[in-house]
């Protein structure tokens, strides 16, 4: 058989070999050594660079970013002060921008091998001018981009007016999951009703769930128990995600004991957003000052699914970022301690294969015979040499068709009456 596409030479993760990947309309459709380059219309020659699953980005908001300083930059650096500054902000959106804002973004994502995102969506507005923009951008982006719509209501269900009524109007116009805010309600009974009426719609709409959830560095706000003890009560084991739960980093040890043996009871995930969460959490703090994200390295021991999102990109809680996922990881790896060789290769997990059963793809997502051809090829070897470079994503590949490509850059030293040398970071071997 002729192939449309051979990667030759591939590293995947976790595997001492190389192998060469085939691919016809658009699936996987061999994984071997050393397959004919003949019966190929196109070869890349990986030459044992890594080749990986498209990267993801759990949880990010599309409708706020690159605009910072819009109308004006979040001086205390506070969660709290961005929601005052996108409350005023969200009074002058327009479908035709936040498109086009979102848009770029993606765009950035794509580049860097992000092909699966999902998007929280402010719904206070009683207009939902945000999520008709980005129920357009989800089917103008197919072909690049796989994109999932969180409800998301920033204000708070019962916090803001008319909050459950937009949060079934959401649903109706085709979010693909339920959000909620428990602790930004205005008491913790609220915030207790607004987990239960996110797992009514659930099960009325047959969604997944997606909260934040105790985004905070209060010890006492503990969410996350009441959306584990619904997803057992109703079984939606699989089904739910806390995002951020930094107020786990606050907690004494032997309740957060209790409380990730709950999680993995009800098999439910948990979404950190390292530069979010480091920048927003411990502002109340003088010294010591806590890191602000939630127990990844703990979760991940004790048999709970995490994986990590950008979470904001420009916006009025994070002034920087460009939608990187690998920054996003490597952040991590410092922020949790996983620099062990063996945990550094668990990080890139947090952006792959555990963000895919997050987001509950992973029946098409992954490097196997049948499987869509979605894939990168790295500028590096191994995770261990991808966290520690952040190298280019030489191809993108969506449904095996080439999506993005970069080009490493390069720099030169030149010493007193020598040659300029070329200078190269990469190790070849690990």
């Amino acid at each position: 058989m002729q192939y449309d596409l051979l990667i030759r030479q591939a590293r995947l993760h976790r595997h001492a070999d190389t192998v060469d990947i085939a691919v016809k309309d658009g699936v996987f459709t061999r994984i071997a050594p050393d397959l004919d380059p003949t019966q190929a219309k196109r070869v890349i020659k990986a030459e044992g660079r890594l080749v990986t699953p498209p990267f993801i980005d759990a949880h990010v908001h599309l409708d706020a970013v690159l605009t910072v300083g819009q109308p004006r930059y979040n001086t205390s650096g506070t969660l709290l002060e961005g929601i005052q500054i996108w409350g005023e902000r969200k009074q002058n959106l327009t479908v035709e921008e936040v498109k086009q804002r979102a848009l770029e973004e993606i765009r950035w994502e794509v580049a860097q091998g992000t092909l699966h995102i999902r998007s929280h969506v402010d719904v206070c507005d009683p207009n939902l001018t945000a999520l008709r923009a980005l129920l357009e951008v989800r089917e103008e982006v197919r072909d690049i981009c796989h994109l999932q719509l969180v409800a998301f209501p920033q204000d708070g269900i019962y916090s803001s007016p008319d909050g459950p009524g937009l949060m079934r109007k959401a649903l109706e116009m085709g979010c693909d999951v339920v959000g909620g805010i428990p602790h930004h309600e205005w008491t913790r009974d609220m915030g207790v009703e607004d987990v239960h009426y996110v797992f009514a719609l659930a099960q009325e709409f047959d969604r997944d769930i997606d909260c934040h959830c105790d985004e905070t560095d209060d010890p006492l706000s503990r969410f996350t128990e009441v959306m584990a003890a619904d997803t057992l009560k109703q079984g939606w084991q699989g089904r739910v995600t806390a995002s951020h739960c930094t107020a786990m980093h606050s907690y004494d040890n032997a309740y957060a004991f209790k409380l990730m043996g709950l999680l993995k009871k009800a098999q439910m995930n948990v979404i950190a957003n390292p530069f979010d969460n480091v920048v927003l959490q411990g502002r109340f703090d003088t010294y010591p000052k806590r890191r602000g994200i939630t127990r990844v390295k703990e979760l991940l021991a004790n048999g709970v699914n995490v994986a990590l999102g950008h979470d904001s990109i420009m916006d009025p809680w994070f002034p920087l970022g460009r939608g990187d996922m690998l920054a996003a990881a490597q952040l991590a790896l410092f922020l949790c301690h996983m620099s062990g060789y063996d945990e550094i290769a668990d990080v890139l997990d947090l952006i792959t294969s555990n963000a895919a059963k997050a987001l509950r793809i992973q029946d098409r997502y992954g490097i196997e015979q049948g499987k869509p051809a979605d894939f990168l090829v790295l500028d590096a070897p191994s995770a261990f040499e991808t966290l520690r470079l952040l190298p280019a994503r030489l191809h993108v590949f969506k449904a095996g068709v080439e999506v993005a490509r970069s080009e490493p850059g390069r720099s030169y030293v030149k010493r007193e009456q020598e040659q300029e040398t070329e200078v190269t970071f990469r190790r070849i071997t690990m």
